[in-house]
Protein backbone atom coordinates (compact mmCIF):
# COMPACT_ATOMS: atom_id res chain seq x y z
CA UNK A 1 0.00 0.00 0.00
CA UNK A 2 2.74 2.15 0.53
CA UNK A 3 4.15 2.43 -2.77
CA UNK A 4 0.19 4.35 -3.92
CA UNK A 5 0.02 8.12 -3.77
CA UNK A 6 -0.82 11.07 -6.16
CA UNK A 7 -0.38 9.71 -9.47
CA UNK A 8 -1.10 6.23 -8.76
CA UNK A 9 -3.72 5.32 -11.25
CA UNK A 10 -7.26 3.24 -11.56
CA UNK A 11 -6.05 0.94 -14.25
CA UNK A 12 -3.11 -0.20 -11.50
CA UNK A 13 -5.13 -0.37 -8.29
CA UNK A 14 -8.07 -2.60 -10.35
CA UNK A 15 -5.21 -4.75 -11.67
CA UNK A 16 -3.80 -5.35 -8.05
CA UNK A 17 -7.64 -6.30 -7.22
CA UNK A 18 -8.97 -8.05 -9.94
CA UNK A 19 -9.84 -11.44 -8.34
CA UNK A 20 -11.75 -9.33 -5.89
CA UNK A 21 -13.65 -7.28 -8.41
CA UNK A 22 -14.53 -10.20 -10.32
CA UNK A 23 -18.03 -11.50 -10.05
CA UNK A 24 -19.21 -8.47 -7.95
CA UNK A 25 -22.31 -6.65 -8.29
CA UNK A 26 -21.67 -2.96 -7.52
CA UNK A 27 -24.60 -0.03 -7.84
CA UNK A 28 -22.97 3.62 -9.42
CA UNK A 29 -24.86 6.75 -8.34
CA UNK A 30 -24.49 9.68 -11.06
CA UNK A 31 -21.92 7.65 -13.63
CA UNK A 32 -22.79 10.29 -16.19
CA UNK A 33 -20.47 10.42 -19.42
CA UNK A 34 -17.01 12.32 -18.51
CA UNK A 35 -17.93 11.46 -14.87
CA UNK A 36 -15.44 9.96 -12.19
CA UNK A 37 -18.54 7.16 -11.60
CA UNK A 38 -18.11 6.74 -14.83
CA UNK A 39 -14.78 6.24 -15.59
CA UNK A 40 -14.81 4.03 -12.19
CA UNK A 41 -17.40 1.77 -14.02
CA UNK A 42 -15.39 1.29 -17.17
CA UNK A 43 -12.15 0.91 -14.98
CA UNK A 44 -13.54 -2.04 -13.45
CA UNK A 45 -15.48 -3.60 -15.94
CA UNK A 46 -12.42 -5.31 -17.95
CA UNK A 47 -12.13 -7.36 -14.69
CA UNK A 48 -15.68 -9.33 -14.52
CA UNK A 49 -17.70 -7.78 -12.01
CA UNK A 50 -21.21 -9.95 -12.14
CA UNK A 51 -23.41 -6.44 -12.72
CA UNK A 52 -22.84 -3.06 -12.65
CA UNK A 53 -26.07 -0.62 -11.72
CA UNK A 54 -25.90 2.30 -13.38
CA UNK A 55 -28.29 4.92 -11.11
CA UNK A 56 -28.87 8.44 -12.70
CA UNK A 57 -31.86 11.06 -13.44
CA UNK A 58 -30.79 10.82 -17.12
CA UNK A 59 -31.48 7.50 -18.47
CA UNK A 60 -30.23 8.48 -22.08
CA UNK A 61 -26.44 9.30 -20.35
CA UNK A 62 -26.66 5.86 -18.62
CA UNK A 63 -27.17 4.20 -21.99
CA UNK A 64 -24.03 5.72 -23.47
CA UNK A 65 -22.18 4.71 -20.17
CA UNK A 66 -23.42 0.95 -20.79
CA UNK A 67 -22.37 0.85 -24.09
CA UNK A 68 -19.38 2.09 -23.02
CA UNK A 69 -18.94 -0.37 -20.79
CA UNK A 70 -20.01 -3.30 -22.88
CA UNK A 71 -17.42 -1.83 -25.55
CA UNK A 72 -14.60 -2.76 -23.44
CA UNK A 73 -16.31 -5.75 -21.26
CA UNK A 74 -18.74 -7.09 -23.62
CA UNK A 75 -19.58 -10.59 -20.87
CA UNK A 76 -20.10 -7.46 -17.91
CA UNK A 77 -24.33 -7.15 -17.47
CA UNK A 78 -25.60 -3.93 -17.23
CA UNK A 79 -28.68 -2.27 -15.64
CA UNK A 80 -29.80 1.45 -15.44
CA UNK A 81 -31.95 2.56 -12.67
CA UNK A 82 -33.25 6.10 -12.68
CA UNK A 83 -32.93 7.48 -9.62
CA UNK A 84 -33.44 11.70 -8.65
CA UNK A 85 -31.27 12.13 -5.73
CA UNK A 86 -33.32 15.52 -5.72
CA UNK A 87 -36.70 14.11 -5.13
CA UNK A 88 -37.47 11.97 -2.21
CA UNK A 89 -40.48 10.62 -3.52
CA UNK A 90 -38.28 9.44 -6.75
CA UNK A 91 -35.55 8.39 -4.53
CA UNK A 92 -38.24 6.14 -2.89
CA UNK A 93 -39.55 5.26 -6.19
CA UNK A 94 -35.68 4.23 -7.37
CA UNK A 95 -35.10 2.00 -4.24
CA UNK A 96 -37.97 -0.17 -4.27
CA UNK A 97 -36.68 -0.92 -7.82
CA UNK A 98 -33.64 -2.21 -6.58
CA UNK A 99 -35.43 -4.03 -3.70
CA UNK A 100 -37.48 -5.90 -6.48
CA UNK A 101 -34.44 -7.13 -7.91
CA UNK A 102 -35.05 -10.99 -7.13
CA UNK A 103 -32.27 -11.34 -9.05
CA UNK A 104 -29.69 -9.53 -7.12
CA UNK A 105 -29.67 -10.88 -3.43
CA UNK A 106 -26.90 -9.02 -2.68
CA UNK A 107 -25.10 -6.11 -3.51
CA UNK A 108 -21.21 -5.96 -2.97
CA UNK A 109 -20.27 -2.30 -3.09
CA UNK A 110 -22.38 0.89 -2.95
CA UNK A 111 -20.48 3.83 -4.91
CA UNK A 112 -22.51 6.94 -3.94
CA UNK A 113 -20.82 9.40 -6.64
CA UNK A 114 -23.43 11.81 -7.91
CA UNK A 115 -22.85 15.03 -6.47
CA UNK A 116 -23.00 18.96 -7.49
CA UNK A 117 -20.76 21.74 -6.45
CA UNK A 118 -20.76 25.06 -6.00
CA UNK A 119 -23.98 26.05 -7.56
CA UNK A 120 -26.69 29.27 -7.06
CA UNK A 121 -29.11 28.85 -4.03
CA UNK A 122 -31.88 26.19 -5.13
CA UNK A 123 -33.72 23.57 -2.99
CA UNK A 124 -34.56 19.90 -3.62
CA UNK A 125 -38.32 19.71 -4.43
CA UNK A 126 -38.59 18.68 -0.40
CA UNK A 127 -37.57 22.19 0.62
CA UNK A 128 -34.01 21.13 1.41
CA UNK A 129 -31.03 23.52 -0.19
CA UNK A 130 -29.68 21.80 -2.70
CA UNK A 131 -26.36 20.76 -2.41
CA UNK A 132 -27.15 19.03 1.58
CA UNK A 133 -30.24 17.64 0.05
CA UNK A 134 -29.14 16.07 -3.36
CA UNK A 135 -25.20 15.10 -1.94
CA UNK A 136 -26.37 13.77 1.27
CA UNK A 137 -29.99 13.82 2.18
CA UNK A 138 -30.62 11.68 -1.22
CA UNK A 139 -27.82 9.17 -0.50
CA UNK A 140 -28.68 8.75 2.75
CA UNK A 141 -32.34 8.17 1.84
CA UNK A 142 -31.86 5.87 -1.08
CA UNK A 143 -28.87 3.90 0.88
CA UNK A 144 -31.00 3.38 4.02
CA UNK A 145 -34.05 2.26 1.75
CA UNK A 146 -31.69 -0.27 0.18
CA UNK A 147 -29.62 -1.44 2.80
CA UNK A 148 -30.73 -4.91 3.39
CA UNK A 149 -29.39 -6.10 -0.19
CA UNK A 150 -25.95 -4.85 1.11
CA UNK A 151 -26.44 -7.11 4.45
CA UNK A 152 -24.51 -10.14 5.12
CA UNK A 153 -26.72 -12.96 4.45
CA UNK A 154 -24.64 -16.04 5.57
CA UNK A 155 -22.25 -14.28 8.24
CA UNK A 156 -19.41 -14.40 5.62
CA UNK A 157 -19.96 -11.91 3.11
CA UNK A 158 -19.03 -8.10 3.41
CA UNK A 159 -19.95 -4.82 1.56
CA UNK A 160 -18.90 -1.82 1.35
CA UNK A 161 -20.21 2.01 1.08
CA UNK A 162 -18.15 4.54 -0.33
CA UNK A 163 -19.46 8.06 -0.29
CA UNK A 164 -16.95 10.25 -2.37
CA UNK A 165 -16.88 13.46 -0.45
CA UNK A 166 -13.88 16.30 -0.42
CA UNK A 167 -10.99 17.99 0.74
CA UNK A 168 -13.83 20.66 0.32
CA UNK A 169 -15.01 19.26 3.68
CA UNK A 170 -12.35 21.72 5.20
CA UNK A 171 -14.58 24.89 3.86
CA UNK A 172 -17.29 23.87 6.63
CA UNK A 173 -18.51 21.74 9.08
CA UNK A 174 -22.24 20.60 8.90
CA UNK A 175 -23.93 23.54 10.67
CA UNK A 176 -26.57 22.00 12.70
CA UNK A 177 -27.97 25.84 13.93
CA UNK A 178 -28.62 26.67 10.29
CA UNK A 179 -28.29 23.65 7.60
CA UNK A 180 -30.40 25.11 5.12
CA UNK A 181 -28.69 28.84 5.28
CA UNK A 182 -31.98 30.57 6.58
CA UNK A 183 -30.57 32.54 8.88
CA UNK A 184 -27.63 33.93 7.36
CA UNK A 185 -26.01 34.80 4.04
CA UNK A 186 -25.84 31.52 1.35
CA UNK A 187 -22.29 31.19 0.09
CA UNK A 188 -22.03 28.31 -2.59
CA UNK A 189 -18.10 26.95 -1.31
CA UNK A 190 -19.54 26.84 2.46
CA UNK A 191 -22.70 24.78 0.95
CA UNK A 192 -20.63 22.82 -0.50
CA UNK A 193 -18.38 22.28 2.20
CA UNK A 194 -21.16 21.32 4.65
CA UNK A 195 -22.32 18.14 2.23
CA UNK A 196 -19.01 16.90 1.53
CA UNK A 197 -18.74 16.96 5.54
CA UNK A 198 -21.94 14.77 5.87
CA UNK A 199 -20.56 12.34 3.33
CA UNK A 200 -18.23 11.53 5.83
CA UNK A 201 -19.68 11.70 9.33
CA UNK A 202 -22.08 9.41 6.64
CA UNK A 203 -19.47 6.64 6.58
CA UNK A 204 -18.99 7.20 10.37
CA UNK A 205 -22.52 6.52 11.10
CA UNK A 206 -22.60 3.24 8.58
CA UNK A 207 -19.47 1.62 10.20
CA UNK A 208 -21.07 2.33 13.71
CA UNK A 209 -24.19 0.96 13.16
CA UNK A 210 -23.66 -2.30 10.63
CA UNK A 211 -20.36 -3.70 10.77
CA UNK A 212 -21.78 -6.36 12.78
CA UNK A 213 -23.61 -7.02 9.40
CA UNK A 214 -20.86 -6.88 7.22
CA UNK A 215 -20.99 -3.31 6.26
CA UNK A 216 -17.78 -1.34 5.56
CA UNK A 217 -18.22 2.13 5.28
CA UNK A 218 -15.36 5.13 4.11
CA UNK A 219 -15.60 8.44 2.65
CA UNK A 220 -12.99 10.11 0.30
CA UNK A 221 -11.45 12.73 -1.60
CA UNK A 222 -10.40 11.68 -5.46
CA UNK A 223 -8.07 14.79 -5.86
CA UNK A 224 -8.92 18.09 -8.07
CA UNK A 225 -10.18 16.51 -11.26
CA UNK A 226 -11.68 18.65 -14.38
CA UNK A 227 -14.95 16.84 -15.04
CA UNK A 228 -18.50 17.94 -15.96
CA UNK A 229 -19.19 18.59 -11.66
CA UNK A 230 -17.23 22.00 -12.41
CA UNK A 231 -18.31 22.65 -15.73
CA UNK A 232 -20.55 25.10 -14.70
CA UNK A 233 -18.66 27.18 -12.98
CA UNK A 234 -17.59 30.90 -14.49
CA UNK A 235 -13.82 32.11 -13.99
CA UNK A 236 -14.99 33.94 -10.92
CA UNK A 237 -15.42 31.28 -8.93
CA UNK A 238 -11.94 29.71 -8.40
CA UNK A 239 -10.30 33.65 -7.08
CA UNK A 240 -13.78 33.38 -5.05
CA UNK A 241 -12.27 30.11 -3.42
CA UNK A 242 -9.01 30.91 -2.95
CA UNK A 243 -10.01 34.30 -0.78
CA UNK A 244 -12.42 31.76 1.29
CA UNK A 245 -9.13 29.37 2.16
CA UNK A 246 -7.36 32.96 3.02
CA UNK A 247 -9.93 33.50 5.07
CA UNK A 248 -10.20 30.60 6.65
CA UNK A 249 -6.40 29.68 6.68
CA UNK A 250 -6.66 26.57 4.44
CA UNK A 251 -3.65 27.83 1.70
CA UNK A 252 -4.63 24.65 -0.38
CA UNK A 253 -7.46 26.41 -1.86
CA UNK A 254 -4.84 28.97 -3.01
CA UNK A 255 -4.11 26.73 -6.28
CA UNK A 256 -4.56 22.72 -7.09
CA UNK A 257 -2.46 20.32 -8.41
CA UNK A 258 -4.97 18.83 -10.75
CA UNK A 259 -4.86 15.08 -11.34
CA UNK A 260 -5.58 13.03 -14.48
CA UNK A 261 -9.59 11.28 -14.90
CA UNK A 262 -7.07 7.97 -14.12
CA UNK A 263 -5.39 9.01 -11.38
CA UNK A 264 -8.69 10.84 -10.00
CA UNK A 265 -10.66 7.16 -10.61
CA UNK A 266 -7.85 5.47 -8.42
CA UNK A 267 -9.06 6.05 -4.99
CA UNK A 268 -12.63 4.87 -6.12
CA UNK A 269 -11.04 1.62 -6.62
CA UNK A 270 -9.23 1.59 -3.52
CA UNK A 271 -11.71 2.18 -1.42
CA UNK A 272 -14.11 -0.23 -3.14
CA UNK A 273 -11.94 -3.52 -3.66
CA UNK A 274 -8.78 -3.19 -1.81
CA UNK A 275 -7.52 -5.48 0.75
CA UNK A 276 -5.87 -2.38 3.44
CA UNK A 277 -9.90 -0.97 3.28
CA UNK A 278 -11.17 -3.02 6.23
CA UNK A 279 -13.15 -3.82 9.61
CA UNK A 280 -10.19 -2.24 11.16
CA UNK A 281 -10.34 0.85 8.81
CA UNK A 282 -13.99 1.36 8.86
CA UNK A 283 -15.48 4.96 9.22
CA UNK A 284 -12.21 6.73 7.60
CA UNK A 285 -11.49 8.95 5.03
CA UNK A 286 -9.42 7.82 2.41
CA UNK A 287 -6.85 10.50 0.11
CA UNK A 288 -4.14 9.33 -2.98
CA UNK A 289 -5.54 5.30 -2.40
CA UNK A 290 -4.44 5.38 1.26
CA UNK A 291 -6.10 6.04 4.65
CA UNK A 292 -5.82 9.00 5.65
CA UNK A 293 -4.53 9.04 9.29
CA UNK A 294 -6.90 10.78 11.45
CA UNK A 295 -4.65 14.19 12.19
CA UNK A 296 -5.02 14.73 8.49
CA UNK A 297 -8.57 15.84 8.13
CA UNK A 298 -10.84 17.77 9.96
CA UNK A 299 -11.94 16.90 13.36
CA UNK A 300 -15.66 17.81 12.21
CA UNK A 301 -15.83 15.05 9.56
CA UNK A 302 -15.41 12.18 11.87
CA UNK A 303 -16.99 13.07 15.41
CA UNK A 304 -19.32 10.39 16.30
CA UNK A 305 -21.63 12.79 18.25
CA UNK A 306 -21.75 15.29 15.24
CA UNK A 307 -22.43 11.67 13.32
CA UNK A 308 -25.39 10.62 15.42
CA UNK A 309 -26.85 14.34 15.29
CA UNK A 310 -26.26 14.57 11.29
CA UNK A 311 -28.13 10.91 11.07
CA UNK A 312 -31.37 12.36 13.66
CA UNK A 313 -31.24 15.12 11.72
CA UNK A 314 -31.29 13.21 8.44
CA UNK A 315 -34.22 10.95 9.48
CA UNK A 316 -35.98 14.32 10.26
CA UNK A 317 -35.69 15.60 6.96
CA UNK A 318 -36.79 11.83 5.32
CA UNK A 319 -39.72 11.95 7.50
CA UNK A 320 -38.65 8.31 8.38
CA UNK A 321 -36.51 6.69 11.24
CA UNK A 322 -34.58 3.43 10.37
CA UNK A 323 -34.07 0.76 12.88
CA UNK A 324 -32.23 -2.68 11.60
Amino acid sequence: MSSFGFETTGDEIAAICSNTIRGKVVLITGPSPGSLGAAFATTIAPHGPALIILASRDNAKLVSVAESIKAIAPTVATRILKLDLASQKKIREAAAEVNSYHDVSHIDVLINSSGIMAVPYSQTTDGIELHFGVNHIGHFLFTNLIIKKLFSTDGNQTSRVVNVSSNGHELSRVRFEDWNFEHGPYNRWYAYGQSKSANMLFSVSLAARFADKGLISVSLHPGVIHTNLSSHLEYTAWPELAEIGRNLALPRFGGFNAKSQQQGVATYVFAAFHESVSMQTNGRYLEDSQVSALEDYKCWGRDPTDAERLWKLSETLVKQEFEY
